[in-house]
This record gives structure tokens, C-alpha cells and sequence, in this order.
């Protein structure tokens, strides 16, 4: 199966250098008692305007959003989301949905040069589980196909039996969880053009990054080099709200063990700050912000970006 044209994705080197702003319920969470749907639309906008000028597509919600996408500078394509924030509560295996006033064709005539979707996914979980969230994805990749529009697909991994994505349990099985559901999703029945993942290690916990080691360099380069093997698809990094930092130094590290990741698609690393100005000076306050911290982030990332990706060919 063919790639789609992901040109309007990426630089001119065929890099992602995306900005993200479609979280909705973890961004309710940042805002607090701000954290109304006027003041989400209001946020994304200023990171609209303020941030895309120096991206190369921009991640939105189509809810809260579709004033940003507007306000998104012309050079930067689009990529829309097509699920519900978070995932079913009352059932177990968090299951997505889809947001229900939308589909794909919907979203393309938004504007959308992209869609977007989020899965959580264990891939040791119950195959009951795991055979609905495959479907799910199967059919978005169709409606995808259908349209000829990019499919990107998010994968968050997890493990109810342990909680606590941060902690020290899951950051030993974390490699396995991210590089297996890569495999998995890159089969072409799902129709994925890009995979969004996660670093396949926790650099908090990795020698020399973190003050707890439970991995060696060496067995994070394996893991790296792992995932690099796991796909034939382009991927590229989400942040997963660690600091700026942090992100920019796993990415030297990705790139020097073997990771080919193809750019990124960062969000919180970026613009966290700008929330807390919002939440307690205000909307000129975090205008401010972004254009002063929040550009320096996302100048400072694409900089290791452009030196570490490996361009989409």
C-alpha cells in the first residue's frame, strides 16, 4: 500500500516539525476553574498564532479548535482529531470513541490536511479488548483511504495492572508495550500513514538522565533500535508533557542509538507555561509567554529536530 502525500505535513527536508494543541481534557485540568470552552478556543488560537509560524502542520481539535485552524499560519498544514478527549470510563480497557458529530469526509472539508487519532493500547490486554480498538482503527483507516487524506495514528501505551504510567514498574515493560503496538499497527489493513509514539524508554529512569536508574544506556539504545525495527511506516515523537529539556535530550540520544524517527509533533513541552500565565494573569499574559519561553522551546526543539530526524524519503 501506497503512503499518502504527507508534503503538506512536513518541512522542505520532509520533516515533521508540528505543533500540538488538541488535548481537551488535559488542558481543562491546566486551566482549572479558567478552564471553561471559551478559554480552551481562546489558547489554542494564541498558540495558533504565535507558534505555527514556525512549525510545518498544525494538531488540532475540531471542538474547541476551529478558530485556531483559521488563525494557523498558511504554510502549516492541518491536522484535525478525530476522537473523544480521554476514553470510556465506566468500561474497562479504555476504549475510544470517536467524536460523533464528525468523520473523516467531515474533516476534510474543514480544511483538514491530516486526521489524527488517539488510541491507548496494551497490547497485553485481552484480545476481546484489543480486537474492538483494532476495528476501530480499521475503519478510520478506511474512511481515510476513502478520502485519500494522511492517516496519523497516536498510541499511548499502558497497563491497568500496574497504573502509573510514570512510575518505575511500567518504565521496565514500557519498551515491549510501545515497539509491539507499533508492529501491530503498521500492518496495512489499518491504513496508517504515520505513527505518532511515544520515546520507547523513560529517560528518568535511564543512567545517566535519571537520579533512579533502572535501565542502562545500553539496554535504552537496544530499545531504540528496537523500535526503529518495527516499522516500515514514517514516526515521529510525542512529548508526553516532560519538560523541553529533556525531550531535546532524548532525541540526541534516540538519534545516536539507532532511532530513525522522522520528527515531531510536541505539544505541552512547548506551551505548558503559557496555561499557568492564562490561568492567573490572563489572556495578554500568555501571549506574552509564547511569544517569549513558549518560541524560545519551540525554536530550541526544532533546532535538535533538524539535527536529529531522519528526513521521509
Amino acid at each position: 500500500m501506497a503512503i499518502k502525500d504527507l508534503s503538506r505535513l512536513v518541512d522542505n527536508r520532509g520533516i515533521y516539525a508540528a505543533v500540538a494543541v488538541d488535548q481537551r481534557g488535559a488542558m481543562r485540568k491546566l486551566l482549572g476553574d479558567k478552564g471553561t470552552p471559551e478559554n480552551l478556543a481562546c489558547f489554542k488560537k494564541l498558540v495558533a498564532e504565535v507558534l505555527t509560524p514556525e512549525g510545518s502542520s498544525f494538531l488540532v481539535d475540531p471542538e474547541y479548535g476551529l478558530d485556531a485552524a483559521q488563525a494557523k499560519a498558511s504554510h502549516a498544514g492541518l491536522i484535525l482529531s478525530y476522537e473523544q478527549t480521554g476514553y470510556i470510563k465506566n468500561q474497562p480497557g479504555r476504549l475510544p470513541r470517536l467524536i460523533e458529530n464528525q468523520s473523516v469526509q467531515r474533516l476534510a472539508k474543514l480544511g483538514a490536511d491530516a486526521v489524527k487519532f488517539l488510541l491507548y493500547y496494551d497490547v497485553d490486554e485481552s484480545d476481546e479488548i484489543n480486537q474492538k480498538k483494532q476495528a476501530i482503527i480499521e475503519r478510520v483507516g478506511s474512511e481515510c483511504r476513502a478520502e485519500n487524506i494522511p492517516f496519523l495514528l497516536e498510541i499511548l501505551t499502558y497497563d491497568d495492572t500496574i497504573g502509573d504510567e510514570k512510575g518505575e514498574a511500567f518504565a521496565k515493560v514500557k519498551p515491549r508495550k510501545v515497539n509491539e503496538a507499533m508492529k501491530i499497527f503498521s500492518e496495512a489493513r489499518f491504513g496508517v500513514d504515520t505513527l505518532k509514539v511515544e520515546i520507547p524508554v523513560n529517560m528518568n529512569y535511564v543512567e545517566g538522565f535519571g537520579s533512579h536508574v533502572v535501565m542502562t544506556e545500553q539496554e535504552a539504545a537496544e530499545a531504540f533500535k528496537a523500535q526503529a525495527a518495527s516499522t516500515h511506516l514514517p514516526y515521529i515523537y510525542l512529548s508526553a508533557g516532560v519538560t523541553a529539556q529533556l525531550f531535546n535530550d532524548s532525541l540526541v540520544f534516540a538519534a545516536e542509538h539507532g532511532s530513525k524517527f522522522n520528527g515531531v509533533l510536541c505539544g505541552r513541552a512547548t506551551w505548558k507555561g503559557a496555561t499557568e500565565a492564562l490561568l492567573t494573569d490572563g489572556e495578554d499574559a500568555a501571549r506574552k509567554w509564547l511569544q517569549t519561553e513558549g518560541l524560545d522551546n519551540l525554536n530550541a526543539l526544532n533546532a535538535v529536530n533538524q539535527q536529529t530526524a531522519t528526513p521521509i524519503q
